[in-house]
């Protein structure tokens, strides 16, 4: 099993030293989905939801989500993002997929951004689509891959790429 790096010797919480670390490109996609009833989500797609455009509002919110994952995370480093990308699937007939890719070219990387950024998504899918559906469910949030740094590349099992 692997060191859990954000404790020291003693058990304390600490942030890991990065300093001496080499700047790499690092890249990290991650995905999750919002389930809901087939009216609420026809109602996403035809953009009649009351409060707005839906997936617009969430995406600006995943992207400002990925640039404040530091001041949520409390072990979570700041750092320069290059760049993030949204994008949303709908699945008929109750879902939608969401899945945000975060790059940097830096000494850590930006999975914890990448999944932040997901959750405050599909935290506004929720917040924009609870007033006709509150039994909505945000489910399987994860990570699908990394890369650069140290530990390489990660890619989980059984993800397929969205081309």
């Amino acid at each position: 099993m692997a060191e859990l790096t954000h404790f020291d010797l003693r058990g304390n919480a600490r942030m890991v030293e990065v300093g001496l670390k080499k700047d790499t490109m690092r890249e990290a996609v991650a995905r999750g989905e919002v389930v809901m009833k087939p009216e609420t989500l026809a109602k996403v797609e035809r953009g009649s939801m009351t409060k707005g455009d839906v997936l617009g509002v969430a995406r600006v919110a995943a992207i400002m989500g990925a640039k404040e994952t530091p001041r949520l995370i409390p072990m979570a480093h700041p750092i320069l993002i290059t760049g993030v990308d949204v994008n949303f699937r709908i699945v008929q007939p109750n879902r939608v997929e969401i899945e945000a890719s975060v790059r940097t070219t830096g000494k850590t990387g930006v999975e914890m951004e990448a999944l932040c950024a997901v959750n405050v998504a599909a935290l506004t899918i929720y917040d924009m689509c609870k007033a006709v559906d509150k039994e909505m469910v945000i489910q399987n949030i994860r990570l699908i891959k990394k890369s650069g740094g140290k530990s390489g590349e990660f890619v989980r099992e059984g993800e397929q790429t969205w081309e």
